[in-house]
Formats: C-alpha cells, sequence, structure tokens
C-alpha cells in the first residue's frame, strides 16, 4: 500500500519561523542615564569575550571589608586627608584630624584594626603612622628617614614596607611593626610596594630597565624578577589573597586603565571600560572584587575622581564615594 506523505500547514511553519527569528533579534531597550549600570552591562572579561586560561572566576557575594583612601576635602593636596568606609558605601569616616599637613598612602593592617599611612612633617621629610581605628590612638613610627610613602603591613603583621626617595634614587625598605631597624633591600629600586599574600614576596614598581614595570623579590633582596610586560606603568598594583593574580593600572596621563594579570605576568588584560581615567587598584579580602579611583562621572575635571568597585571580572562597576573633592588612592582590608 502506498504510504501517505503528512505535511504541515504551512501556516504553522509561518509561525514557527516568526518565532525563530524574534528568539534571535536583540530586544529594543530604553537608553538608560545610569552610568553605573551601563558601565557594569558592557564589560567583558576580555577584549573577544572569551574566557581566559586561569581567569579569576566572580562570584555573586557581595563586597564586605573597608575600604581606607586619601580624601581631598579641602580640595588642596597639601592638606589631604584619609578617610574610610566600608565596602558597600556605608559608615564613612574621617580618619585624620590636622588640616594642615597632607596625609596619604593609606593601608589597613592584615586584621583591619589599624592603617598605616605616610604624613608630612616638614620638607622633604615624611613620617609613617599607624592609627587605631576604634580608638584614633595614632604612633609615629620614623624619625627623619627622609621622603618616605607606601607603608604596607605584612601579612604576619611584623614588619612594614614603604618607599623612601632621595635626590637620586627610589628604594623599598623595611623596618619592624613599631618602627625599630629601618633597612633598605638590596636591588629593590622603585616604589609601591604590596605584599604577596604569603609575606615570601614583596612587589613593587621600577624603572631600573628603563620603563616602567612591576618587579617581584624577596624581603632579603634575592629573587628579582620583572614581572610585568604593559606600557606607561604606574605602580600603586595589589595581590590577590590567594597569590594567583596582580592588578595594577597602566597607560597615557587621563588614559590609564586597570588590568589584571597572572601572577607571573602573562595573560594581562584590561577590567576597566576605558574613558574614566581609572588607576590605584586594590582587591578585596575574598579575592571577588576590586577598588580603584576613576573619573568616570568626571571626566577632566581634577577634582572629579572617586572611589568604585568592581567585581574581578570587570563586570559590576559601582561607585561608593559622591563628593565634590577628590577621593583616590584605595586599599581594601577586612
Amino acid at each position: 500500500m502506498k504510504r501517505i506523505k503528512r505535511t504541515r500547514p504551512a501556516w504553522l511553519l509561518i509561525i514557527a519561523l516568526a518565532w525563530t527569528l524574534a528568539c534571535n533579534v536583540p530586544s529594543a531597550s530604553t537608553p538608560t542615564p545610569d552610568l553605573l549600570a551601563t558601565l557594569a552591562a558592557i564589560t567583558p572579561l576580555s577584549s573577544d569575550s572569551t574566557p581566559q586560561p586561569n581567569s579569576p572566576i566572580s562570584s555573586t557575594s557581595e563586597p564586605t571589608g573597608k575600604i581606607v583612601y586619601v580624601c581631598q576635602i579641602f580640595k588642596v593636596q597639601a592638606s589631604n586627608q584619609i578617610c574610610i568606609i566600608n565596602a558597600d558605601g556605608s559608615g564613612f569616616r574621617r580618619l585624620t584630624t590636622d588640616d594642615n599637613r597632607q596625609h596619604y598612602y593609606p593601608s589597613l593592617s592584615p586584621d583591619g584594626n589599624s592603617v598605616v599611612h605616610a604624613s608630612f612633617r616638614e620638607p622633604n621629610i615624611y613620617e609613617i603612622y599607624e592609627m587605631d581605628i576604634a580608638s584614633g590612638n595614632v604612633s609615629q613610627l620614623t624619625d627623619r628617614l627622609g621622603n618616605i610613602n607606601g607603608p604596607e603591613i605584612s601579612p604576619d603583621g611584623s614588619t612594614i614596607a614603604f618607599k623612601l626617595s632621595t635626590a637620586n634614587s627610589n628604594q623599598i625598605w623595611l623596618m619592624n611593626r613599631d618602627g625599630t631597624n629601618p633597612h633598605p633591600i638590596p636591588n629593590a629600586s622603585g616604589w609601591d610596594p604590596t605584599w604577596s599574600p604569603d609575606g615570601a614576596y614583596i612587589l613593587f614598581a621600577s624603572d631600573m630597565q628603563g620603563g616602567v614595570q612591576l618587579y617581584r623579590i624577596k624581603p632579603d633582596g634575592s629573587e628579582l624578577l620583572k614581572i610585568s610586560d604593559l606600557t606607561a606603568i604606574r605602580g600603586r598594583s595589589d595581590w590577590s589573597p590567594n597569590g594567583q593574580f596582580i592588578v595594577t593600572y597602566s597607560g597615557e596621563s587621563w588614559k590609564r586603565d586597570v588590568y589584571v594579570m597572572n601572577a607571573d605576568g602573562s595573560n594581562a588584560r584590561m577590567l576597566t571600560p576605558t574613558g574614566g581615567n581609572s588607576q590605584g587598584p586594590s582587591i578585596s579580602p575574598d579575592g571577588q572584587w576590586v577598588a580603584f579611583t576613576s573619573y568616570y562621572d568626571n571626566y577632566g575635571d581634577d577634582h572629579g575622581c572617586e572611589i568604585y568597585i568592581m567585581r574581578i571580572d570587570g563586570t559590576d562597576v559601582r561607585r561608593l564615594t559622591d563628593n565634590d573633592y577628590c577621593d583616590y588612592q584605595p586599599r581594601w582590608g577586612p
């Protein structure tokens, strides 16, 4: 018996085709004036959106901990102050109280209970101080070493790394937590030191081989290694808590962006959306977020920098501060 071939009605085929096309055509959306929502939506992990080998994976966790930073509340560099804010944008507090001195380069202790920073004393003399956050008590740790800044406490809490500048050079120094036994690290010519999470290495910026790049060295001056290969690196970098990634910033003046790379400098890629002059990144204690300075909402305004955060994959950009003065040099802690 001859088999009859059944065919679908034409109108069913038309409906199916229309449905398929509708599913593959981007739906129209209403433009939003919310810059941060726009940034979060357009920020890719990489230029081709393909997951990179060993890429840091962002979770859905919300930011926790505290961020300490420089707040230029008087709009004058000579009167910079140190402020602190919770990672969710609450709990703003000014920490320093001397209106007539410059305070800068703050960082939080590993336990989150204190802040170390540099403050102006007299021409070419800065001192490093440690402030207890709860009580406000301040201890002076150095005494006329010279032009010093960028202090950071080691993960075990015993040692402070910092930069000392002279007329001819910049050098990474170490001292005990109480300020005793200050001494330079051999071979560590540079600035902006930051400790690896296990305390085995110090990352810093240097121009010892020409252009500025990131270098890694042991505290005793051994195992010096060039890490990065980016154009126009400035400094102020940070290490992820698991030691696998480094964040830094690079670019020409007013065209800087935050980058993430593997700890050996490989697989470097840009995290921040362009157009913000983004810089000074710091990674959260859980390794899931990055704080940084940017001018997204006030580009070109010298007083327009604010503190932003984003997930470690470059998504979910959020502004934490919103002032008519500059907020910069963020460092994240517990």
